[in-house]
């Protein structure tokens, strides 16, 4: 019998919330920390057998350990996040066959999400949350840093074909193991675990996301995704 694990990314430095939360795993959201939101969807959802939380030191994984869905194991991160999935996936149980990854600054999705993305990557081995850009895109001739005014030629990308990613993502445990270990090998930076498999030339599946769930990056976003879990009726009634 498969048994699945779901990995939960906690240890971001917030570097974008310009200090206006402490931490913003553990920043208030309806009554609860941010991270005790997706904790509880995985827990309602029953996806997972083994829970690798992530988290940054020895104090806060006790302050995460009051909300983690059980059984769970809790791994120091790295230094960015692509270190510490690499960590996480290296002390994975033996005898695991599939493997959420989820960045717990992303606290509005929905247990029924969880269990459409479990039947998914039973069938296809990596499928992701995902969903369609809106917005025109403009793409540089290079990257340039922030700040001043650009004067640069731009090309417009065909909107139509554009997806944003979100996350969880997941995939057969094999090969999410095998593309780390290509990445890794290889040096190369990602930013998402759908770029990992992409190197391996591996199709994914995308299950496209009705709902909004934004990631928690700057201070206005944790007013924003308060007011979408009023309106969604997400709130617990404990909270």
């Amino acid at each position: 019998m498969s048994r699945t694990a779901a990995i939960l990314l906690a240890a971001g430095q917030g570097r974008r919330m310009q200090g206006a939360v402490p931490d913003k795993i553990l920043a208030p959201l309806g009554g609860r920390p941010v991270f005790a939101h997706s904790a509880a969807a995985f827990a309602a959802s029953g996806v997972a057998d083994f829970y690798i939380v992530v988290c940054r030191d020895t104090r806060q994984s006790l302050e995460l350990s009051c909300y983690a869905p059980t059984p769970a194991l809790f791994v120091q991160g790295g230094r960015e996040r692509q270190d510490s999935v690499a960590r996480a996936l290296a002390d994975l149980p033996a005898d695991i066959s599939f493997v959420f990854i989820h960045d717990c600054a992303r606290p509005l999705i929905r247990p029924e999400q969880l269990t459409a993305l479990l039947k998914a990557v039973r069938r296809h081995g990596a499928v992701a949350l995902a969903h369609r850009v809106t917005d025109t895109i403009k793409q540089l001739p290079a990257a340039r840093s922030a700040g001043a005014p650009l004067r640069v030629r731009t090309a417009t990308l065909e909107r139509a074909r554009l997806w944003a990613m979100e996350t969880p993502q997941a995939f057969a445990c094999d090969l999410i193991i095998r593309a780390y270990d290509r990445v890794q090998h290889r040096g190369r930076r990602i930013t998402d675990d759908v770029q990992a498999v992409e190197e391996l030339g591996h199709p994914v599946t995308l299950l496209e996301n009705p709902h909004p769930n934004p990631k928690l990056t700057g201070p206005a976003d944790l007013a924003l995704v308060e007011f979408l879990l009023t309106r969604a009726n997400l709130l617990s009634p404990e909270a």
